[in-house]
């Protein structure tokens, strides 16, 4: 058996070096940064502006994987209709959706913009709305915070697992 070698950086030989390019799931995609190809070109990240203090984590995550690969970033939330304790009418909701993109995109300079999307019960609907939005604004990669799963997490569903379960975008699931 013949075995074929490769010259590594460093000068040594290793029959198991990896391939210079690594083609991605969609055709003609090539993700290797050898040859400067981007992974990931728009990255979308649900977010609750009732709880941004514990989306921390993923938060950062997408920040600096749009850093890394020089992608967009969306920020989206899920409204209602009616007035709630996060805005009166749909129209505040995505002002301050907004604010809050603006304020990341600048935290973290990169390029950040907000979708706010509005559902009849967004306790019920975020699964439904989040794989709608995932094709209509284009996402190649979702980033979602998540939680330590409890009892009821046995029970019903997790919102990353149904996206993760039902999206063709990538979905990386944060605990935080």
């Amino acid at each position: 058996m013949v075995r074929r070698h490769r010259i590594t950086p460093q000068g040594q030989n290793d029959a198991r070096a990896p391939p210079k390019r690594i083609r991605g799931i969609r055709k003609g995609r090539v993700t290797s940064r050898e040859t400067g190809g981007i992974m990931f070109k728009h990255i979308m990240v649900p977010v609750d502006l009732a709880h941004t203090e514990s989306l921390g984590h993923a938060l950062d995550t997408a920040a600096d994987l749009a850093a890394h690969w020089g992608a967009k970033v969306t920020y989206v939330g899920v409204g209602t209709a009616t007035p709630g304790k996060l805005a009166h009418n749909p129209a505040e909701f995505s002002e301050k959706l907004k604010a809050f993109a603006k304020a990341q995109a600048v935290a973290h300079a990169i390029d950040a913009e907000a979708h706010a999307t509005i559902a009849h019960d967004p306790t019920t609907d975020v699964d439904d709305v989040l794989l709608h939005t995932i094709d209509e604004i284009g996402a190649d990669l979702v980033v979602m915070q998540s939680h330590i799963p409890g009892l009821v997490d046995y029970i019903w569903p997790s919102n990353g697992g149904k996206i993760a379960g039902h999206s063709r975008a990538s979905v990386l699931v944060v605990r935080g």
